[in-house]
């Protein structure tokens, strides 16, 4: 074997550039002919001098010869060896890859080895990126991307960023090594994704991002043809997340409220609109201090929902011109109210079964003015959590306003009413659950220069938590449901919870590292699209039974591997056999459900 650079001029430009090939010497018939073995592309940088190691090591590596101590070759050309080496084994199946005479004979089952020649190598695992390829097959991402022009590398490029965020959720820098590192998912796709540059992983982002309508367009219609599921509700919500760095150049890095409490960092926010079976229709990135109200508009106006469509949503995107905007689009609501006047009796109310089996009650409020229906829920699990959470603040509280207090007879203790009041103004911003139902008197000395005294008192605000603890309140133009029809639309809220939980948590969200924009928006669709592939395989467990969430199912498939054997035979041969391990019972009932092989990849066989 021998590395041989050939000079190549391109077809479209006509400028040259050479090309580089790994190729060995074969006799046929009289003659002695050149064969390529392996392309090694334009990018082949190893240096000139070491190029007659790397065919060296490579023949070692193809008979099974073990690296020796202090042999000089360089981190660099024993990566490349490895590689080009599984490729030979893989892609030569059954092939005379070597000059020897005597051809090996691949089909036959049967070997005479040497069992203290078994080495195992290159293992990779293979259970999660087969479970999850098969989704999208089944979605026919890969089919569309096709159709939007992309190309065979470009296609893996996608694949490998949906595919990871899946298996082994990171920034797209860590997908790339564990794309090249660890996984094989390169050999079910038949993809070299060791010989990938970066850029591309990160231009494939770029290119999703493009065609984010129709993608989101053909994945929404896809499942729903898949699961027989009617558009009868939208559900809306955001969430936001955090950067790791300044982003001084992105405009919608902002400091706002962080729902992951690091409101020191920029953040961005994401918006979703799905349908009652957890299906994203329609995603959109915004500012990180943008007002959710104002989103609601701008996220359904033409995604042409059906006339009498309802739209769930919660208290913080339900101002009133958002309910009137889906009033006059013919829409129906359900939401939670806004109101902060709570009533609640239980001689009106009914009692109402939630699906794991606890009770609320609700009493039902019609205003036949406005054509709309106030259900007042009442629930003994969240009185008691009402009931701790104003303890607390209220203890904090006035603890904030005892320590303001002691500091009036202390010895060069804060006794200016300028900072007295800003020190209880900043109590109030930070505890405003608890400081709404006080009532704070303040003394001053006859100079007004000084506060003698602070003295406080508590009166629980009407129609607040702390009076109508575990009350809240839902509103909606439903006036022909029953309630406990509109208390489980409600409940769908909690779904759009968890997908916004399985984001931020299991597909890689947060935090973010990008700086520029447009990469920003496309990490946060790629773990949009990981979703759509997540939701795709549980919904369809489900329906066998099998409904734990996916952090589960991962774990029980990621220790699925495929790995190459070799070993000596008596005749001097090197034979080679890769696999994947075979699945544990575990795996093997998510493999049934799914109806996947046990043996991603199939075996490939090589004797040498």
């Amino acid at each position: 074997m021998y590395i041989r650079r050939t000079n190549t001029r391109s077809r479209k430009s006509g400028d040259s550039y050479f090309t580089y090939r790994l190729v060995e010497s074969v006799r046929v018939d009289k003659a002695v002919k050149q064969r390529t073995l392996l392309n090694l592309g334009r990018h082949f940088d190893l240096p000139e001098t070491e190029w007659p190691s790397l065919a060296l090591r490579i023949e070692d590596l193809l008979h099974g010869q073990k690296l020796l101590p202090n042999s000089g070759y360089s981190e660099q050309l024993e990566t490349l060896a490895q590689r080009y080496a599984a490729q030979l084994i893989t892609r030569n199946e059954g092939d005379e890859i070597t000059g020897e005479n005597n051809k090996s004979d691949t089909t036959d089952r049967f070997q005479e080895v040497d069992l203290s020649t078994l080495e195992q190598i290159r293992p990779r695992t293979v259970g999660v990126e087969h479970a999850a390829l098969s989704m999208i097959r089944e979605l026919e991402l890969d089919k569309r991307l096709a159709e939007f022009g992309f190309t065979k590398p470009q296609i893996a490029a996608a694949l490998g960023n949906i595919i990871g965020r899946i298996a082994a959720p990171a920034s797209e820098l860590a997908t790339y090594s564990w794309l090249q590192n660890k996984s094989a998912l390169g050999e079910l796709i038949g993809y070299d994704y060791e010989g990938m540059d970066l850029q591309l992983l990160y231009r494939s982002a770029d290119n999703l991002l493009k065609n984010r309508g129709s993608l989101e367009a053909h994945l929404f219609g896809s499942a729903k043809k898949m699961f027989c599921f009617s558009e009868t509700i939208t559900l809306y919500d955001l969430t936001n997340t955090y950067f790791e760095g300044a982003c001084i150049d992105n405009s919608k890095a902002k400091r706002g409220k962080s729902k992951e409490k690091r409101s020191d960092c920029p953040l961005v926010t994401l918006g979703l609109v799905l349908d009652m079976s957890g299906f994203p229709k329609r995603s959109k990135m915004f500012s990180g201090n943008v007002s959710e109200g104002t989103t609601l508009k701008e996220m359904l106006e033409g995604l042409g929902a059906l006339p009498g469509a309802t739209v769930v949503m919660d208290a913080g995107i339900a101002t009133e011109a958002n309910l009137s905007w889906l009033k006059q689009n013919n829409h129906q609501y359900v939401v939670v109210s806004r109101r902060q006047d709570r009533q609640f009796d239980p001689e009106k109310s009914i009692e109402v079964k939630t699906a794991s089996g606890a009770t609320i009650q609700v009493q039902r409020v019609e205003d036949e003015a406005n054509k709309e229906v106030f259900l007042y829920c009442y629930s003994a699990a969240r009185a008691e959590k009402d009931k701790a959470i104003d303890t607390t603040k209220f203890e904090k509280f006035e603890a904030a306003l005892q320590n303001l207090a002691a500091g009036l007879a202390k010895k060069g203790g804060t006794k200016i009413p300028e900072k007295i009041f800003e020190r209880i103004g900043r109590a109030k911003g930070r505890y405003p659950r608890a400081a709404q139902h006080y009532s704070i008197n303040i003394i001053q000395d006859s100079t007004k220069e000084n506060v003698i005294s602070i003295s406080w008192t508590r009166d629980p605000k009407a129609g607040s938590s702390a009076c109508l603890p575990g009350v809240y309140c839902l509103r909606t133009t439903h006036m022909d449901f029953n309630e406990d029809k509109l208390w489980h639309i409600y409940t769908m809220l909690t779904n759009l919870e968890s997908v916004f939980r399985s984001l931020k948590t299991d597909l890689g969200l947060r935090p973010v590292y990008h700086q520029i924009e447009r990469r920003v928006e496309g990490h946060l669709f790629i773990s949009v699209l990981a979703y759509y592939v997540v939701h795709t395989l549980r919904m369809k467990l489900k329906t066998k039974g099998i409904v734990d969430c996916w952090e589960t199912i991962r774990s029980a498939l990621s220790n699925q591997v495929r790995i190459t054997a070799t070993l000596q035979s008596r005749d001097g041969r090197t034979v080679h056999i890769r696999k994947a391990s075979r699945p544990e019972p575990h795996q093997q009932k998510i493999c049934s459900a799914l109806e996947l092989s046990a043996n991603p990849g199939g075996t490939q066989q090589a004797v040498i």
